[in-house]
């Protein structure tokens, strides 16, 4: 019965964030607000809702802190392994798009940010400001920098608004509010969900908020996404999956936040391995998003090796980790 209930929770955060998204999209078509804020980071924090839920649940209901770094970055691992597939699987699509600069600069903070947990979880650096790990500090500073320089971006595109919709500005947000409290509610019904399955599979709570949690609150990355590279937008795929995962590692300044007693940052084996893989995934994505811009330079089949090269990484990045973590 659990196992449906789980299945069911996965289906609801799937439907809500996806609902979430609609009036987000909503908001960029029919108001004057920047289509990159709306995008580029609001989306991006929309989607990955479900993410700052369960960790803070995970925090302050199961009391279970390391599910919260299985969860960020079973959750980061998971979303590059699914843009490594569409890319892998849209090479042309690829190639021939164009995307905005402020991805190079998501892709820079991500790098910064997996150096900060490598020295973290290596060092045993435990320095508190008001109770707060510096790394955690540190994360928070780099996100804020990350979304002032994209929200000042000037090569967004201009798009053509062409949905219309009967509902006004006041009814969207009145929406978009009710779609956020049952999403919030799910994701911490799923939390508990996982906690119990973990239990009767006898898995490691880091392994479980990888597997189970991590995979269920990124689904609706993985349905937006697909969608968006079928009708050939991969801009914004690819700012939706960057962006979340930039918005999930700031998660861990707010369960730090919330946690008392212990450290989020106490790595075990499995987070460990999630930290290795994952950091070599975004160092493979970074290589992709910069040869990108360097492609008119590049001869076309040295531009598809490299764009191959990087998605194979992404992808055998996350399913190495379940092998290793069978």
């Amino acid at each position: 019965m659990i196992y449906v209930f789980y299945l069911l929770l996965a289906l609801a955060v799937i439907y809500l964030s996806l609902k979430l998204s609609y009036y987000v999209d909503l908001l960029d078509k029919t108001t004057n607000l920047s289509g990159a804020f709306l995008g580029g980071v609001m989306l991006a924090a929309v989607t990955s809702i479900p993410e700052l839920f369960t960790s803070m649940s995970s925090v302050l209901i199961v009391r279970q802190p390391d599910m919260v770094m299985g969860n960020i970055l079973g959750s980061n691992t998971f979303n590059l392994a699914v843009l490594g597939l569409l890319i892998l699987f849209s090479l042309n699509k690829f190639r021939n798009s164009t995307i905005s600069s402020s991805h190079k600069t998501t892709c820079f903070a991500l790098i910064i940010i997996n150096i900060l947990l490598l020295v973290a979880a290596y060092s045993g650096l435990s320095f508190n400001i008001l109770g707060v790990n510096i790394v955690s500090i540190l994360i928070l500073v780099i996100y804020v920098i990350s979304i002032k320089t994209m929200s000042s971006s000037n090569d967004d595109q201009n798009e053509e608004n062409s949905m219309t919709t009967d509902l006004s500005t006041k009814d969207i947000m009145i929406r978009f509010l009710i779609m956020s409290i049952l999403l919030i509610i799910a994701s911490i019904a799923i939390t508990y969900a996982t906690d119990i399955i973990s239990t009767k599979l006898n898995l490691g709570v880091t392994f479980a908020g990888a597997l189970l949690l991590a995979v269920a609150t990124s689904l609706p990355e993985v349905v937006s996404s697909i969608s968006l590279v079928s009708k050939g937008n991969i801009n914004a795929t690819m700012g939706n999956i960057l962006g979340s995962n930039l918005f999930n590692l700031t998660i861990l300044f707010v369960a730090d936040l919330l946690l008392v007693n212990g450290s989020i940052f106490t790595m075990t084996a499995e987070a460990n391995n999630l930290l290795m893989l994952g950091s070599m995934a975004t160092l493979a994505i970074t290589c992709v998003v910069i040869t990108k811009f360097k492609s008119n330079n590049l001869t076309k089949k040295l531009s598809y090796s490299v764009y191959a090269l990087g998605s194979i990484v992404c992808t055998t990045s996350y399913m190495l980790f379940l092998v290793l973590n069978r």
